[in-house]
């Protein structure tokens, strides 16, 4: 699931678009945005020691792919990319957002949020 971070002054709408291309070179438009999630990583969980407490507000959109062909994210931290079948993904290493975003798109919830996904085993920060 491509993501990332808002530039400065950039809108977040925008932000999708710009991601989806840079992490898989497809072209995509956005349906609809799908919720939000906050969260905070303590210290203590950070990859690296000694970093601080870390909040993050993710935006999750559903998009649609136009057009591009998949590839891996240049001289980024995307190695491979690869379409995976939604029943798949459970057996996977993947951060908590994914299954945010998956339970997002999933309900639909009308206040565009979900209860926080536990970390543990496959799902990572």
């Amino acid at each position: 699931m491509p993501g990332g971070g808002v530039e400065y002054a950039e809108d977040p709408f925008d932000a999708v678009i710009r991601e989806v291309a840079e992490e898989t070179g497809c072209d995509a438009v956005v349906e609809r945005l799908l919720g939000v999630d906050s969260r905070v990583i303590p210290s203590a969980e950070r990859h690296r020691p000694g970093l601080p407490d870390h909040h993050g507000v993710g935006i999750f959109y559903q998009v649609r792919i136009t057009g591009g062909q998949l590839r891996p994210e240049p001289n980024g931290h995307v190695v491979e990319s690869a379409w995976t079948p939604l029943p798949d993904v459970a057996g996977l290493r993947r951060s908590s957002l994914v299954d945010v975003g998956l339970a997002l798109a999933r309900t639909r919830p009308a206040t565009g949020h979900v209860a926080p996904v536990p970390v543990g085993g496959l799902i990572q920060h």
